[in-house]
């Protein structure tokens, strides 16, 4: 009886999860020879933006840089001032010397038609321009300052984020789609009323850059709110109601644990069901925490979902009472940042190192197992085990580990794997 049923429960796999294919246009952004392609089949980008000041163009392009190497394809910078704009070419300038070719993208509020028509070499120097509808003028100034940005950016062939936020949402629209749903036999919930304002904000901003003259294929829609449910039930309309390639990210996502675990509940819903292009995870830095950590988040978000590869992967357990000291947290925290920091070499040197599986693993009950399973592990012994540390790579055991100097043997094993197997045939 029992063999029946487990023929009739093998009668029929079970399904493996994937996203969901993406169905928005393609845009281009670029700087130089460096095209990023966004949407369409093009990969989910990343994207982070400095918090340095502009006007300073040697600290900002330091950041961008860092930012770039850490995995961001895009790098956004507050250009708020005539300063500020008149650094933009320097700070484009100075990533050049550098040979660091990420695109710029300029955030503009409030007076971004000015300084784009007054700083022609701003306008050139960005690769995109990210404009917010709520926040480009009132009454009969909002068209005519909307209108000359996007003159600019066709006129230059410039992408165009129109990002529409919540907290900076066209309180134009609201109040007439708030006096539509008074009007209604059931009326909407308010929430409801200022979703529904988000997305025709973004859509007939759109409409309008198209009948101004910008290629539909240069347009990227945003529409950013804080909280989890708010931002899936808008987008999930969005992304029905158009084709353009979507921007996602919370604004404001928060600080360290919860910003982290808020982008990631909110975009990998979204992302499994082939919603977004490119994602930012804003997070607010802790003190003394790395810019770059934003776009560490971002890259794992993308990397646990199965939708990019960015940097080799550490599997380590948790811990328990079976595990020694802290030997193992030490020693994959050691690798992590050892892999973490050699991947803007890596990435040219050795094509496909970031798809590499590495364990660090704290006792006999899975250690082995996990390390197997990896290109290259280590399964360090727990309490009551022998003082040895047995290496698997590819699967097999090659070596047992001893002494004093383990960590430091082990990493070393780990390049001479990634050398071996990655580095360029001649």
């Amino acid at each position: 009886m029992q063999d029946s049923q487990s023929s009739q429960q093998l009668s029929q796999a079970i399904a493996i999860a994937s996203p969901l294919p993406r169905k928005s246009r393609q845009a281009r952004v670029v700087w130089r020879n460096n095209v990023v392609t966004v949407g369409g089949d093009a990969p989910v980008r990343v994207q982070s933006m400095t918090n340095t000041d502009t006007v300073d163009a040697v600290e900002t392009a330091i950041q961008v840089r860092q930012l770039a190497q850490a995995g961001s394809e895009m790098v956004r910078i507050t250009v708020n001032t005539p300063e500020a704009a008149a650094a933009v070419p320097y700070i484009r300038e100075q990533l050049d010397r550098m040979g660091e070719y990420v695109p710029l993208v300029g955030d503009f509020h409030y007076n971004g038609h000015r300084l784009l028509t007054d700083y022609p070499d701003c306008a050139q120097a960005l690769s995109k321009y990210r404009i917010n509808p709520g926040n480009v003028g009132k009454g009969d100034k909002k068209d005519k300052q909307f209108g000359q940005m996007i003159e600019i950016a066709a006129k230059y062939d410039k992408a165009v984020r129109i990002g529409v936020n919540w907290g900076s949402l066209d309180q134009e629209i609201m109040a007439d789609l708030m006096d539509q749903n008074s009007r209604r036999e059931k009326p909407w919930e308010t929430r409801q009323v200022m979703y529904e304002a988000l997305i025709t904000s973004a859509i007939s901003s759109a409409e309008l850059a198209r009948n101004i003259g910008l290629n539909p294929d240069n347009i990227i829609l945003s529409c950013k709110v804080s909280g989890v449910q708010d931002l899936i039930s808008v987008y999930r309309e969005l992304a029905r109601r158009c084709d353009y390639a979507l921007h996602l990210g919370l604004t404001e996502a928060g600080m360290g644990t919860k910003g982290t675990v808020a982008s990631a509940a909110a975009l990998s819903v979204l992302l499994q069901e082939g919603i977004g292009d490119t994602i930012r995870v804003s997070l607010t830095p802790q003190p003394g925490e790395a810019r770059t950590q934003e776009v560490v988040v971002a890259s794992e978000i993308l990397q646990a979902l199965g939708l990019r590869v960015f940097v080799p992967s550490v599997t380590a357990c948790p811990g328990c009472g079976r595990t020694t000291s802290t030997t193992f947290q030490e020693l994959a925290k050691k690798i992590d940042d050892f892999l973490r920091g050699e991947m803007p070499v890596w990435r040219t040197q050795f094509p496909g190192v970031e798809a590499m599986k590495v364990a660090v693993m704290g006792c006999i009950v899975n250690g082995p197992g996990e390390s197997k399973h990896a290109d290259i592990g280590i399964s360090l012994p727990g309490n009551g085990e022998a003082p040895a540390a047995p290496v698997f790579i590819d699967g097999e055991k090659a070596l047992t580990l001893r002494g004093e100097h383990i960590a430091e043997e082990f990493q070393t094993l780990v390049l001479e794997y990634v050398q071996r197997r990655y580095g360029q045939k001649a």
